[in-house]
């Protein structure tokens, strides 16, 4: 077994280990700002067993999740990496009141109400919201 093949690959691992950190650290400040946001309470609702907040928390994380991998892979610097999910964040939030004021103004009432057709859509919006974002951010 060749120890410089070990040691090569090895090499990427306190950056590797770095950056996940910071993306766990960065997706807990997620969800407390988008939770504070949002007019209903996704986690009391979702261990009330209610789908549709789930769908549409889930749908929510996905749409942080795909910008912040995307400035994992096109930044070079922390501060960059930080600055870039933060900058996530706020367009995801922007994306949950855009969708509440302009398509569907009763949308936390029927996630409220268990309406899986309001969560599965707004987790869809969220996920779009996204997935814009990930790719504006990679040019």
């Amino acid at each position: 077994m060749d120890l410089s093949l070990l040691g090569d690959s090895l090499g990427g691992l306190v950056p590797f280990l770095i950056y996940v950190g910071l993306s766990l650290g960065m997706i807990l400040v997620y969800v407390a700002v988008y939770t504070l946001a949002t007019a209903h309470d996704e986690l009391a609702l979702i261990r009330a067993d209610n789908v549709a907040a789930a769908v549409a928390f889930g749908g929510s994380m996905l749409g942080f999740a795909l910008p912040l991998a995307s400035a994992a892979m096109h930044t070079r610097a922390l501060a960059e990496f930080l600055l870039w999910g933060a900058i996530a964040i706020v367009v995801q939030v922007l994306v949950y009141y855009f969708f509440r004021l302009i398509m569907l103004r009763d949308v936390s009432r029927r996630i409220e109400q268990g309406q899986l057709a309001a969560g599965l859509l707004l987790g869809s919006a969220s996920l779009t919201g996204g997935i814009v974002n990930a790719a504006a951010m990679a040019t």
